[in-house]
Order: structure tokens, then sequence, then C-alpha cells
């Protein structure tokens, strides 16, 4: 957060940064409210992933208290340090343009030529911010590692409950309690997704859209019938909001609609093969997909999760 702009030997004022619009940019877009709405989208993407303390419950002490916890900890520490690391980022702008030049010494990507040409500039090679760039991708690692946990866990719950095809598979674990085939079978399908991107960079992002609105979508459906259809029968936790929990959940329901509009928003213009934004066709088939799948031969089978709790 601090590094970056202390080694650049230019640094961009607190107006550029503030109130700057990059209306040259390229993609076809000028609208500055446009660009601030496909701006929000970054937020949405890396705010994504606090659900894994939900997902972990079973195996949390206290869990209907240090869950929660977890959660919003995980929420306030991607505030802070978010917010720290894009300023560091944005202030060693200087040159937007050259940034997102495919004949750059980074082929375009812009953060990576930051972190480079702050060294460069400084020291008269970029060693440094390629060494700043492999902490960066460290970091991204391990999040894909707590990905991976996470969906693993998902799995192997689901599989438990008899909810995945394959459920006997998925839900065995080995001699350290590992749900070791749900973990692979994640890994897997992690790996195929990403294989999208050699080939199609539209694929890709249209999938990092999906997973994007996919989770917060799975985020907004419990919210959404506790604050309907349970709003009277809910039995709060030790860890509630109390009454303002009916108006945080409404907020939560209408901003999740919201972003996933906004996702579905072409980000350039033109619109054509290779800037039409595929999220909406391709979350309204997997809604096709899911809905089918309960109404032809889930809803005669499936009764719900497992419980070893008497009620």
């Amino acid at each position: 957060m601090i590094l970056i702009p202390c080694v650049a030997t230019e640094r961009a004022s607190a107006k550029f940064v503030f109130t700057y619009f990059n209306t040259d940019n390229g993609d076809g877009i000028n609208n500055k409210l446009y660009i601030f709405i496909l701006g929000l989208l970054m937020s949405q993407y890396t705010l994504t992933g606090y659900d894994a303390s939900a997902h972990m419950t079973e195996e949390t002490k206290n869990a209907d208290k240090n869950g929660p916890r977890g959660i919003i900890s995980s929420i306030g520490i991607s505030i802070i340090v978010g917010w720290g690391y894009i300023l560091g980022v944005t202030f060693a702008v200087t040159n937007i343009s050259y940034l997102l030049d495919e004949t750059n010494d980074a082929g375009g990507y812009a953060i990576a030529e930051i972190f480079y040409l702050a060294f460069k500039n400084r020291y008269g090679n970029g060693v440094g911010g390629i060494i700043c760039l492999g902490v960066v991708a460290v970091a991204i690692f391990f999040c894909g590692m707590s990905s991976v946990t996470s969906n693993s866990r998902m799995a192997y719950a689901f599989s438990r409950d008899g909810a995945m095809p394959f459920s006997s598979v998925w839900h065995k674990v080995n001699k350290q309690e590992v749900p070791i085939n749900a973990v692979w079978l994640s890994a897997f399908i992690s790996f195929c997704m990403a294989l999208t991107s050699l080939g199609s960079i539209v694929a890709f992002q249209a999938m990092v859209s999906i997973a994007t609105i996919g989770l917060y979508i799975a985020y907004a459906l419990p919210i959404f019938f506790r604050v309907t259809l349970a709003r009277k029968s809910f039995i709060p936790g030790p860890f509630n909001l109390g009454r303002y929990g009916i108006i945080v959940g409404w907020v939560a329901v209408l901003w999740v609609a919201t972003i996933s509009v906004l996702f579905s928003l072409p980000v350039a213009y033109p619109i054509t093969n290779e800037t039409l934004n595929y999220t909406p066709v391709a979350v309204g088939c997997l809604f096709v997909l899911t809905v089918s799948s309960w109404i032809f031969s889930a809803r005669h089978w499936f009764r719900g999760p497992i419980t070893n709790v008497d009620t």
C-alpha cells in the first residue's frame, strides 16, 4: 500500500485520484455516470468469499457467535486493506494511455506496469516491481486456496445430503478426515474454467461475472426468505441485529438485485461478438437448468439437509 507510491518518481494529485474520470479509455464509454457504475463492479469482485465462515461453521467452536464475527471481520479488513491498496496504486498512476498500451513492458496489464515502472524509473530496473507482483501472486494463490476450501466444503455438504450427482463419491473423507474427492473436484472445475482464458477472454470474463453474480444471488436468497416468508417464524441466534435486521436485509437484497443488473451491462462499445456481455445469457441458461432439474427430478427425492439434531 505504501511502497509503490513511495518508490514512484511521479505521483498523481489527490484531485486526479478522487475526481478524474478516464473518458478516453478506448472502450467507447465516455459517460461519467456509466464509468462510475462499472467501477463499482471491481469492489464486488473483491468483496466476496466472506461466506467461507458460514461454510466452515460445522468445524468452528461457538459457531453461532464466531461465524458471524468471522464474516464481519473479513469485510472490515477487506475494506481497510483494499481501500489502502487502491489508493496506493492510483497515486502511482500518471499516464493511463501508456499503462493500457499493449506494447508496454507488461503487455497492457496496467497494475503490472505500475509496479514495474515505479522501480524502473527509480532504480533503473523493474526487478523490485516484479518481486512485489510476486507477493501479490502469492496472495492471489492463497485466495484461490480459500476458494477451493470453501467450494470443496460445500460440495462435501451437498453430496452428504444427496444433492449432487454421484454423491457417494464426493462426500467420502480420507484418514485425515479431509473430503479429498470433493477437493479434487473443485480444483478440476476451477482449472477447466481458467483454461477458457487461453481461448477467449470474453468467455473467461463471462465466467468470472457468472461466479460473482452466483455468489451474491446465493447470499441474497436466504436473506430474502428471512425478511419475507420467515419474518415471523425465524428464531434469531445470539448474534443478531435486532429490529434493524429486517431493514439491513432488504438493503442487502435490493443491492444484490442492482449489481446483478450492473454485471449484465456492456463494458465496451460498439457491441460486437467480442464485446457483448454474455453474462445474462449464461446466468439465464444456468437458471433454466437449475429450475428444470428441480421440477423434473430433485423435488421428488430431495428432502433437505440431513440433521443430527433432534427437534
